[in-house]
């Protein structure tokens, strides 16, 4: 099992391919809080509902100060199409080696239905304005979990 990011450690700084195939680098947005969650795969059924929850909360969370990162596996490209059919507003980045996802802790053994597999531990982070680790969630629902993040966050 990768070990897993506690509130107060210092966010592992990482920088990723976007969905055009430019780059976005965590430490870019040092002085303000940032939204980073980890999700299985862009398109499927729950990533989706994740996703689009994140898209119908952004005008509130960014208000509020934040900016929200989503991270999955898929190739830019994938990305991109993702994006566009959802109408998605924020960046999504790509790690197909799962380097990153394994530095957070994101990537490791998980139950899927019963089964023990190998793979992307759907999760959410808020980092603080200094880079480190202020919430740290682990195995969420794709449904309801940004209205939780939301209350816990008090936005």
């Amino acid at each position: 099992m990768t070990e897993q990011l506690s509130p107060g450690d210092v966010a592992p700084d990482f920088t990723l391919p976007d969905a055009d195939g430019g780059s976005v680098t965590l430490s870019e947005y040092r002085g303000s809080p940032v939204v980073v969650y980890f999700y299985p795969a862009a398109g499927t059924p729950g990533c989706t509902k994740e996703a689009c929850d994140f898209r119908d909360n952004l005008a509130d969370l960014e208000g509020a100060g934040f900016a929200v990162l989503g991270i999955s596996p898929d190739k830019p490209g994938k990305l991109a199409e993702f994006r566009d059919s959802e109408g998605l507003t924020f960046p999504l980045l790509s790690d197909p080696d799962r380097a990153v996802m394994s530095q957070w802790g994101a990537y490791g053994e998980k139950n899927n239905y019963g089964k023990i597999v190998q793979g992307v531990i759907r999760s959410t982070f808020v980092v603080d304005a200094e880079g480190k680790i202020q919430q740290a969630k682990y195995n969420v629902k794709a449904t309801g979990h940004v209205d939780r993040l939301r209350r816990e966050i008090g936005v």
